[in-house]
This record gives C-alpha cells, sequence and structure tokens, in this order.
C-alpha cells in the first residue's frame, strides 16, 4: 500500500521505517525542512537501536521517502498516519492539541477520496469522536505502545495491536497495513474512538502507577528499615503482580509517562470523574528525586557546596537519548544550583544534555567524570555502569561513597571495596566494614 505518515518525530519516523519494512510504499511528511533532508539522508536526529540502519535501508531503495509537501502527501496517500506530539500545555496539566489538530487539518485538505485518515498520537479522550466529526474524511484510531531503546522490535512485533474504528471498512485497511504483524499471530482488539484512546493513557497510568507503588514502599523500607529490593523480589512472584516495574529507585521521566498521566487525570476532571490517585503516583514520582538529593546533602556533610559530584546518567533510561523531564538530570542541576561542582556522564546523552543544562559539567567517560569525585550518583542504568569496577572507580575518586538511585549495582562487590554504598530503600549502610573501608582510604590518603 501507499502510507504517509505525518510527523517525522521519535514516532513518526520508526513508524515510517517499520512500514517500509513490512513492504510499504512510505511517504514521511514533516514541517521542519533540516529534519525531513537529514531523514532523506539516512541521519537519524535521536538515538535508537536499530532505527538509522532501517532507514538507510529504505530510502536506497526508494521505497521510503521524506517531505515538505503535504500536496505531495494527499496525493500519493492511501492511508495517512498522524504521528505528532501531545506535549503538556502550558500553565496546565492537559494535553496540548495543537499539532494534532494542524496536522489532521492539513492532510484532509489534500487527501484523496476514500483515503484513511489514522492517529497514533496520545490524545485525549474523545479527540478521535471531534475530528471525525468535523474532518471531511474518515478517521480511525491505532495507538502506539513504544518503549524507547525497543521501538523498532515494538513496531514489527508489537504484544497486541488497537483499532478504534467505526466501519468495517476502516477496520479492513488497517488489517491490509498490517498484515504481516497479523499473520505473525500478534493479537488484534477492535474497539470505539474512546476505548481506542484510553487503552494507550490507562496503560500508561498503570505502568506509572506501579512504579510509584514500588517506590512508596521503599519510603516505607527506609522509615522502618527494611529492603525494597527483598519486597520486590518476594511479592514477584505472585503472578496476580509480577516482577516488571518493582525495582525502586529515583523514578520515572521521559516525554511520555510525566505528562501522559497528568493529562489523563485532567481529563477525567472534565468528564466528572476524579482519578485523583494519579496526582499521587506522580507525587511520589517526584518525591524520589528529592531523596537522592537529600542523599547527597547528608553524605557530604550536610552540604554540598563546593563537592565535586559525578552523576553517572543524563537520559532518562538507557538506550536512548532523550534528557525530557530526566531525574538524572533534574537532580544534577538542583545539586548545581545548591553549589556542587557537577560533572555528567551518559554514553548518549551528552550532546542533548549540554543544550538543555549548560551550566552543568560533562565528561567523555565514567573514568573521568569519577575522577576526584567526593560522591558518585549513579542515576540512569546504562549495563555500562554496572560493568564498572568498584576498586578500579575507588583509585579515581576523591572519596568513595555512592548513592545508586537505581538499584542495580551490586551493593555487596562495592561494599567489599570499600564504598559506602547508599540505595534507595535499602537498610544504609549496605553491608557490614563499608564505614571502615571508606575511613580506611581516607586515611590512606591524608
Amino acid at each position: 500500500m501507499r502510507l504517509t505518515v505525518i510527523g517525522t518525530g521519535y514516532l513518526g519516523a520508526t513508524h515510517a521505517a517499520c512500514m517500509a519494512e513490512l513492504g510499504h510504499e512510505v511517504l514521511g511528511v514533516d514541517v521542519d525542512p533540516e529534519k525531513v533532508a537529514a531523514l532523506q539522508g539516512g541521519q537519524v536526529p535521536f538515538h535508537e537501536p536499530g532505527l538509522p540502519e532501517l532507514i538507510r535501508k529504505h530510502t536506497a531503495t526508494g521505497r521510503l521517502r521524506f517531505s515538505t509537501d503535504y500536496a505531495e502527501a494527499g496525493a500519493f496517500g492511501e492511508v495517512h498516519f498522524v504521528c505528532v506530539g501531545t506535549p503538556q500545555r502550558k500553565g496546565s496539566e492537559g494535553a496540548d492539541l495543537t499539532y494534532v489538530d494542524a496536522a489532521f487539518a492539513a492532510i484532509a485538505e489534500h487527501a484523496a477520496d476514500g483515503s484513511l485518515l489514522v492517529g497514533k498520537s496520545t490524545v485525549p479522550v474523545g479527540t478521535a469522536e471531534r475530528l471525525d466529526r468535523t474532518l471531511d474524511a474518515e478517521v480511525a484510531w491505532n495507538p502506539e505502545f513504544l518503549r524507547e531503546g525497543f521501538a523498532v522490535d515494538d513496531t514489527l512485533r508489537p504484544d497486541r495491536l488497537v483499532f478504534g474504528v467505526r466501519s468495517s471498512r476502516a477496520e479492513g485497511i488497517l488489517r491490509q497495513v498490517y498484515a504481516p504483524v497479523l499473520d505473525a499471530g500478534t493479537p488484534l482488539v477492535t474497539a470505539d474512538f474512546p476505548t481506542a484512546e484510553l487503552v494507550k493513557t490507562a496503560a500508561n497510568a498503570f505502568l506509572a502507577t506501579k512504579i510509584s507503588f514500588i517506590n512508596a514502599m521503599a519510603e516505607v523500607c527506609e522509615a522502618a528499615g527494611g529492603d525494597v529490593g527483598v519486597l520486590a523480589e518476594a511479592i514477584g512472584y505472585d503472578d496476580r503482580i509480577g516482577r516488571k516495574f518493582l525495582r525502586a529507585g529515583v523514578g520515572f521521566g521521559g516525554g511520555c509517562l510525566p505528562k501522559d498521566i497528568r493529562a489523563f487525570a485532567h481529563r477525567a476532571d472534565e468528564l466528572g470523574v476524579s482519578l485523583a490517585f494519579l496526582r499521587e503516583v506522580d507525587a511520589i514520582n517526584m518525591r524520589r528525586r528529592d531523596k537522592v538529593v537529600g542523599l547527597a546533602r547528608e553524605l557530604c556533610g550536610g552540604s554540598v557546596l563546593g563537592a565535586r559530584i559525578a552523576v553517572l546518567g543524563a537520559a532518562f533510561k538507557p538506550d536512548s537519548d532523550d534528557i525530557r523531564d530526566s531525574p538524572a538530570l533534574n537532580v544534577a542541576a538542583r545539586l548545581r544550583l545548591d553549589g556542587a561542582d557537577v560533572t555528567v556522564y551518559d554514553p548518549e546523552a551528552l550532546d542533548n544534555a549540554r543544550k538543555a543544562f549548560p551550566l552543568l559539567g560533562y565528561a567523555m567517560s565514567a573514568e573521568e567524570a569519577l575522577g576526584g569525585a567526593d560522591l558518585v550518583l549513579h542515576l540512569t542504568e546504562w549495563p555500562q555502569f554496572r560493568e564498572i569496577d568498584p576498586e578500579s572507580a575507588a583509585q579515581l575518586v576523591s572519596r568513595p561513597r555512592i548513592v545508586d538511585g537505581r538499584g542495580t549495582l551490586d551493593a555487596g562487590k562495592w561494599s567489599a571495596a570499600g564504598w559506602h554504598f547508599r540505595a534507595l530503600g535499602r537498610p544504609a549502610p549496605v553491608g557490614e566494614g563499608t564505614l571502615r573501608g571508606l575511613q580506611g582510604r581516607e586515611r590512606e590518603r591524608q
């Protein structure tokens, strides 16, 4: 089929490349000529494993092209996917639909008769109904469920497909688009517009709630002297609960979960339904950042003024260069404001971090960041950080003190190497002899 993808950001570029991989002829459309030129040249302006290779593969064959011309897109496409952003409105928890409305209006103006306009953006419930009523074209909704770092696989081998449609014709067209995926056995849920929209927001709300639940348990463990890691392991064996998303830490960030749960609660208020618990989920999440800042002050003797602090991580999650609402950078910036000398290292997100937080210091390697540090904060769970040798690292820092904000480091190994090791939701200090090792190394340096 001939498909267009409106918007070539993270979602749109991935969807366009993957639709080409499924065998379709695809035209990606964006209002930014520089982005279009880069993508046409096989350059992806963000980090997503496997995506650059896919784009280069299909732009080389001509199966995938990019353009700024909506008239060209309207003449070309049988199905038009809208994949633009829905950021949080300024001064409100609600979603800003400016880009969605503009994209649908622009493609509807040029689309040929019989074309199907398919929304993939995460929107407040009621959006598809409004667009279908006001536009002179048939609308469907096909929410995305991509995980950054796994987006290509999640598109080509999703765990489910959801079609929000109002006609058997629209369902048939989407079945044709996704035929290879459906033939591979992917479950399909066909729904009305409101349900299709709510599937995505409900899924994000549930994941955010599960993360904040275990972080709330970490707060209780910190107050009671318990170990949230052992607690999570024990309750995770219950298959009604499961073990995924039960690792306590500094909390979630990124361009989806924070703004989506706020927009969901806001839209529910408009409908006369209270989802007040989502605001507590958000509050718990933000408190974990406060906890890391507090631990940093505690380990630096009550104040971080003049302390050299190494922050391992800038992206909001590994396998991404996305720094939107990054807990790591939020903590780093707050410590910098408190007078600390903060140096950040991340394998992929340094360029984005420098642009957004130019006053922070940056290193080109973990070893460089650790050099002379009074405190180390582990805030993004890149595999490279788990592989750091604690004994070698101890020779680089000024004082071997570390806060594991992601709960993925081996506490016993770090403590045995003489580090004062702290982790969220776990007894402090972790491991016998930690303080002795710390004091012994400090005496050696003196």
